[in-house]
């Protein structure tokens, strides 16, 4: 479906002429249906509500109240982007993880259900931990934050040190972590992997790492593959490269029986663990399902030194 931005939006606009914001709301669903998008009635919903500023709740009770024309031109530019299948959270600017609202722009890759899964393991793996110190957890490839600020926010004595490749991702999870009020315990620094990072220090290093095959990209939705930053999704040929580098830098950085925490694609548990155990610094890894049973997460222990 070809659309021109200005003239789509001037033609949604007077479309969607004086009318309640039930008809526009229902006008919208079948615009997205029309085009094939799935989430058609929960995507106009949001839509409507973040044009409104209202909950969904108290949208349903005002539904056949008159929708202004500047709404209904805000309405209709968003769902001209919408049909371009630019994703939500880039259109409302906002992505909930772990019941907590985070800033989104298309600097940073969108938040995803099943990676809650991984801060709750990781809590997990924290709350093992034996230590009277604050716990020092190290949060790679941090995007908005919303990994190593769920965890500060869970974990009120530990210490995160959240690293990106890309400045523009940093000044966004520095705005998550102000917001969620975590700043002075979330550290922020430009690196590339553990370019940046000195010393054994970490007590956990958790990464949801680019795993996407090359190959596979142009086959992603294009919600996907044409918004959210290939960098934050490209593993490589095989979709390892990510996970050979952090596996093999991440015993350097790791106190003597910390964990390695990482997220994996849902065909990705045997290789990963060959690569772990390949490495020769690990205890047998562990894999974790996420609740719709398919493998996300993967942990790995650095062996603890031996003494004669």
């Amino acid at each position: 479906m070809t659309i021109s931005m200005e003239t789509d939006s001037q033609a949604l606009g007077s479309l969607l002429g004086p009318q309640t914001i039930r008809c526009a709301l229902f006008d919208g669903i079948r615009r997205l249906q029309a085009a094939a998008i799935d989430s058609a009635r929960l995507d106009a919903e949001v839509l409507i509500c973040h044009t409104l500023r209202v909950e969904k709740s108290q949208l349903y009770v005002s539904l056949d109240e008159p929708l202004e024309l500047s709404a209904r031109h805000r309405f209709g530019d968003f769902l001209v982007r919408r049909l371009h299948r630019e994703p939500i959270a880039y259109i409302t600017g906002c992505q909930e993880f772990w019941s907590l609202d985070f800033l989104i722009t298309p600097d940073v890759l969108i938040p995803r259900p099943e990676t809650e899964r991984l801060v709750e393991i990781t809590l997990q793996c924290a709350r093992a931990v034996d230590c009277d110190l604050p716990l020092r957890i190290l949060d790679i490839g941090t995007g908005s934050g919303a990994i190593g600020v769920s965890l500060a926010k869970e974990l009120p004595r530990a210490q995160v040190l959240a690293t990106d490749v890309s400045p523009a991702a940093l000044k966004i999870a520095r705005h998550n972590a102000a917001r969620h009020q975590v700043a002075d315990r979330v550290q922020l620094r430009t690196s590339n992997l553990f370019d940046s990072i000195r010393g054994r220090e970490f007590d956990l290093i958790v990464s949801n790492p680019p795993y996407v095959e090359s190959r596979e990209f142009a086959a992603l939705a294009p919600e996907v593959s044409q918004w959210e930053p290939r960098t934050a999704l490209d593993g490589g040929r095989d979709g390892l490269d990510f996970y050979r580098r952090i596996v093999a830098e991440g015993s350097h950085h790791l106190l003597p029986g910390g964990a390695l925490i990482m997220e994996i694609g849902a065909t990705m548990a045997r290789e990963t663990a060959e690569v772990l155990e390949g490495a020769g610094n690990y205890e047998p890894p562990r894999v974790y399902q996420d609740y719709a049973r398919k493998d996300r997460v993967i942990v790995a222990h650095a062996i603890l030194p031996k003494f004669a």
